[in-house]
């Protein structure tokens, strides 16, 4: 994050190519949700840097993840902290940070939708993720316990400056194998979303560039429709 020369080279093949980034995903950076202080703190100066390239190469957001130790109000608490002090660094930059629903607490909505409204800062909101609701994860990774989609999706509009539209498997007609994508783009419209919707292909019958394709004709398709 450090190396500007690589940030100016990197964002003038941007140029060249007339390619805008709008957003950043920031992992393995420290527990903004920690439960100690100090290592709290050293979580939110980690996504500094991060912030500093965002407002370099224009980009509006970075994505950062809720995540900490011990209960879930223990967990969010702590997080309300760590988001607020990054939230005011992002405020002086011009950069948003925006949350995830990343797994653990944060894939319920409602757990989410809360410390969004605790935090309750213009430049902090949510990346809406339609098929990240997995609470907990078995030893195989298929999903123990799983959110209601449609009902964390409605919940966390309200605070979306991004949604992230992933796909895994199509149907014969070309839409999502598993969700319902005719409601959840009703849900994204009647929240009054206007912005960017990201594409996520993870499946494993496409090769990555044939899966984005489909998603965006997918999502063409039913916002036509809508």
């Amino acid at each position: 994050a450090n190396n500007m020369d690589y940030w100016k080279s990197f964002k003038k093949k941007c140029d060249d190519a007339g390619v805008r980034v709008g957003l950043i995903m920031c992992d393995a950076l420290g527990d903004l949700g920690n439960a100690d202080d100090e290592a709290r703190m050293q979580a939110v100066e980690n996504h500094y840097p991060w912030i500093d390239v965002a407002a370099f190469l224009g980009a509006e957001s970075i994505r950062v993840n809720a995540a900490g130790q011990g209960s879930a109000e223990e967990v969010a608490a702590n997080a309300v902290d760590g988001l607020s002090e990054l939230g005011k660094y992002g405020a002086s930059k011009g950069v948003n940070v925006i949350v995830e629903n990343h797994g653990g607490y944060s894939s319920n909505g409602e757990w989410l939708a809360d410390v969004m409204s605790r935090v309750n800062m213009e430049n902090v909101g949510t990346l809406p993720d339609f098929g990240n609701f997995c609470i907990e994860r078995n030893a195989d990774y298929s999903c123990k316990e799983e959110y209601d989609r449609y009902k964390g999706i409605k919940e966390l509009m309200p605070y979306a400056k991004g949604v992230s539209a992933k796909t895994h498997a199509f149907t014969a007609d070309g839409y999502e194998k598993d969700m319902d994508y005719m409601k959840i783009m009703n849900i994204v419209k009647d929240s009054g979303f206007r912005d960017t919707i990201e594409v996520e292909y993870e499946g494993s019958e496409l090769s990555e560039e044939e899966g984005i394709k489909k998603t965006i004709a997918m999502l063409e398709k039913v916002i036509a429709e809508i």
